[in-house]
């Protein structure tokens, strides 16, 4: 991996790290929200909410736009396929380690008579 796409990965996660942050992405994949918008639901002041969406914008995660005095937060989603991708990698070695583990518990199942299961009676 390129030591840029290091860095803008680790900023992503930094990103996604705060439960408030990853609320305020949630919110925003419904829609345009302004600063203010995303504050109420965590009864912080607009200052405490811009440096969380500060965060944000740095990792890419969304875009603000000044409309008059009102600031227009959008979500920019493309920073999150690397973060997927990423993880896909850990799913697909879950998967895998699950599935063996499922193979495993059917053999297994298999070679046991009937009445060897605890609890059956002959």
């Amino acid at each position: 991996m390129v030591k840029s796409e290091t860095t803008q990965l680790n900023t992503v996660f930094h990103a996604l790290g705060d439960a408030t942050r990853r609320q305020m992405l949630l919110e925003l994949a419904d829609g345009e929200r302004t600063v203010g918008e995303l504050a109420k639901p965590f009864e912080i002041s607009l200052a405490a909410a811009s440096k969380h969406i500060k965060v944000l914008e740095k990792a890419g995660l969304i875009r603000r736009e000044v409309r008059w005095r009102t600031h227009v937060c959008h979500l920019e989603p493309a920073p999150l396929a690397g973060a997927h991708e990423w993880l896909g990698f850990y799913e697909r070695f879950w998967t895998d380690r699950l599935d063996a583990l499922e193979r495993l518990l059917h053999k297994e199942d298999a070679s046991q008579s009937p009445y060897d299961k605890e609890g059956d009676d002959p």
